[in-house]
Parts: C-alpha cells; structure tokens; sequence
C-alpha cells in the first residue's frame, strides 16, 4: 500500500464519514472501494475479476442443479404452519 494524501471538500468529506459509520469501515477504505467501483463502472472490471465472477455463477448451477424450488417453498410452508 501506498500512503497519500487527499483534499475533500465539505460534501465530499461528509459523504465519506456517513459511509464510514454506516459501513464500519475507516474513511480510507471507504474511498478506496469507492475508488475501485467508480473505475470499473467507467472502464469495466478486470478479465481476472470477470473470471472470478463466472466461477461463481459456476459453482452455484452446480450447487442448485437437480434443486426444486417449488417444492422447498412448499416444505417452508408446512413447517410455517406450525408456528
């Protein structure tokens, strides 16, 4: 990591104590997923990130396959019943 030093105007800077205290994160952190997410909305995430995320899509067709959702909310139901 790099130490660096940033200039926040009064919106900016109160912006970032909110997402601070609603998140339980420091500020720094705050920015730097903030950082992070504005750039890959304007430029796209990396191929590595976009690999990762279709190994988890991945994952989950192979832990759902052969899963019946009708019969899980009808199971949820029944058990419901009882309460």
């Amino acid at each position: 990591m790099k130490r660096t030093t940033v200039v926040l105007d009064e919106a900016a800077l109160e912006a970032a104590r909110q997402l601070s205290g609603r998140l339980h994160l420091s500020m720094s952190e705050v920015m730097r997923r903030a950082l992070l997410d504005y750039r890959d909305k304007m430029v796209g995430v990396t191929p590595e990130f976009r690999d990762q995320r279709v190994k988890a899509l991945n994952r989950l067709f192979d832990l759902f396959q052969g899963h019946d959702a009708r019969e899980e909310i009808r199971r949820l139901k029944t058990e419901d019943e009882g309460y």
